[in-house]
């Protein structure tokens, strides 16, 4: 039951070149900044990413895709990252494009068990009647395109086909946790990183305060421990080390 690893390097040891990862993080918010860097120095390649989006330069998933790690990437934002656009407009980098809610309800469905679902968002759009470019041929045509799905009414309404998604690991960040794996999510990084860890059939979840069994209320928890695998605790400096992508101050 003790689920804690020695080391974030320890925890993806195992990840292998091509894997499927779900990811969690919103932003620079709630990334699991720890075990992306242990998977940098770990030297997985050929990876197949599912995230809100691919961090910025030089932080999150950028990391990774600064040196060419990530084959294909499952998001729904990508402004933010300029190698990111570079890599997918010259044809180097698969990229498929969920809206927002879709992308997190794939995820949930994904760990619930659930196949498929139909939803509204997307009804009347390329996400809807294909087309969407996935990828791009080096001369700029469209190398790869996303495939129709299948449109079905309910009480009227048209509704898209959307498939869950299951990974092979999961990389979460969390507040608290326990050494089973029960974890607490703090303001906004309690967005996608249930949901990633709901999908990865191995979850490594790196927490910034490490707690004993017992510790945890069971009303506090919002992601119980069956579907965590291993845990990394973070030193103070890595827990405190948190960036925000645009700072404003007011005049």
């Amino acid at each position: 039951m003790d689920k804690v690893r020695a080391s974030a390097a320890e925890a993806v040891a195992d990840i292998p070149d091509g894997a499927s990862l779900a990811v969690g993080g919103f932003g620079l918010s709630g990334v699991p900044e720890a075990v992306i860097r242990a998977l940098h120095e770990q030297g997985a390649t050929g990876l197949e990413v599912v995230s809100n989006n691919c961090g910025v330069d030089g932080r999150g998933l950028g990391v990774l895709l600064a040196v060419g790690r990530i084959a294909r990437v499952t998001g729904s934002y990508v402004g933010e990252n300029k190698e990111f656009a570079r890599q997918y407009l010259s044809g180097e980098l698969e990229v498929e494009l969920v809206p927002q809610g879709t992308l997190a309800e794939r995820l949930c469905a994904g760990g619930a068990g659930i196949p498929a679902f139909y939803t509204p968002a997307g009804v009347g759009t390329q996400v809807a009647r294909g087309g969407l470019p996935w990828r791009y041929a080096p001369d700029g045509s469209v190398a790869v395109a996303s495939p129709p799905k299948e449109i079905r009414d309910f009480h009227g309404r048209p509704h898209v086909l959307e498939h869950g998604i299951t990974t092979d690991f999961a990389l979460v960040r969390a507040w608290r946790g326990d050494r089973h794996g029960n974890l607490v999510f703090r303001r906004a990084a309690a967005n996608f990183n249930p949901l990633a860890a709901m999908a990865g059939r191995t979850t490594v979840a790196e927490v910034e305060e490490l707690v004993e069994p017992g510790e945890l209320s069971p009303d506090e928890v919002h992601l119980p421990g069956v579907f965590v695998q291993r845990i990394v605790a973070l030193t103070p400096e890595q827990a405190a080390d948190k960036q925000i992508e645009k700072r404003t101050v007011r005049p």
